[in-house]
């Protein structure tokens, strides 16, 4: 082989060496850029996802609330009927407390825009202890309120405050302490509380909104007297999108 030939075979050698050189750079560069989009695109929906089930902030003030006879408890502005959200809870219930702490915010702030009529459902869905005498004493010590404002500031404190299902819990004691905690001021909350007063109402409440209802467990979201998905209900934007869309 000639010297010449000699130099034109390494040159095409290294020039091929060169191009594939290239050729897996370039593909290194599309591997990179791909990842790089895969990546933003992940946090963009991680992102997404953490608003859609970021709880609602209380924006203002509530609206009215009144505390029915029967024990529903009635949130809504004047002349607001519909879409009407039908909350069936239970004070003890863990799930009924994951749901007011993600979505209960979400309910007080349709209300207040006038979106929405909210009514609340206290009944008691355990036949075991110590868990039903919890939530007999809960929902009893909720009806010795009066006022639907207290009722509601005392709604959310016997959530906060909810015992292990495991333990006996929401004692007399402190069901007054709390009431006095959330500003209930009925004068005889204290003995009403110790009383129980109102646990045979609450226990035929209870049998009879479950049979009319068909409830099976807490908590039962319904819009417009049709339940809600939990995957609807425990997700405040979608919430606000099915609530707001019943009302168009």
């Amino acid at each position: 082989m000639s010297k010449r030939t000699s130099e034109a075979a390494r040159a095409r050698i290294a020039a091929q060496r060169e191009a594939l050189r290239k050729q897996e750079q370039r593909k290194r560069v599309t591997m990179i850029v791909t990842i790089a989009v895969v990546a933003v695109i992940a946090v963009a929906f991680a992102v997404w996802s953490v608003r859609q089930g970021a709880s609602e902030k209380v924006a203002g003030g509530l609206a009215p609330v009144s505390v029915e006879k029967d024990g529903t408890v009635v949130m809504a502005k004047s002349g607001v009927n519909a879409p009407v959200v039908d909350v069936f809870e239970d004070f003890q219930c863990p799930a009924c407390k994951q749901f007011e702490e993600t979505s209960g915010s979400t309910l007080k702030n349709l209300a207040a825009e006038g979106k929405a009529k909210v009514v609340y459902h206290p009944i008691t869905i355990f036949g075991q202890e110590p868990t039903k005498g919890n939530s007999l004493r809960a929902a009893s010590a909720a009806r010795c309120v009066t006022d639907g404002q207290q009722w509601l500031a005392y709604h959310d404190k016997l959530y906060k405050n909810q015992p292990s299902e495991t333990v006996t819990g929401f004692t007399a004691d402190e069901l007054i302490k709390w009431g006095k905690e959330a500003g209930v001021t009925a004068d005889d909350f204290d003995t009403c509380v110790r009383e129980q007063r109102n646990v045979a109402a609450h226990q035929q409440f209870t049998e009879k909104t479950m049979s009319t209802q068909k409830l099976t467990g807490t908590p039962t979201v319904k819009l417009n007297g049709k339940d809600l998905d939990t995957n609807v209900a425990f997700v405040p934007a979608s919430l606000r999108d099915a609530v707001e869309s019943a009302g168009k």
